[in-house]
């Protein structure tokens, strides 16, 4: 995939996640970016649910 594709992509993603899960912040969401498991753990802190849900719900967003 190009670059260009990737961000296309990201920018859907941080779109989709944005609309499931409005307490999100930009700073959550760039996190997302490049520090997966830190991300992982903070959402699992602030939307009450299991590493594997997360996993399982972005999966389903990209």
């Amino acid at each position: 995939m190009t670059e260009t594709g990737a961000n296309g992509n990201w920018e859907k993603s941080k779109d989709k996640l944005k609309q499931k899960f409005a307490d999100l912040t930009n700073n959550e969401q760039t996190l997302l970016e490049g520090k997966k498991e830190e991300v992982i753990a903070r959402l699992q802190l602030k939307l009450g649910k299991t590493k594997e849900e997360l996993q399982k719900i972005i999966t389903r967003l990209l």
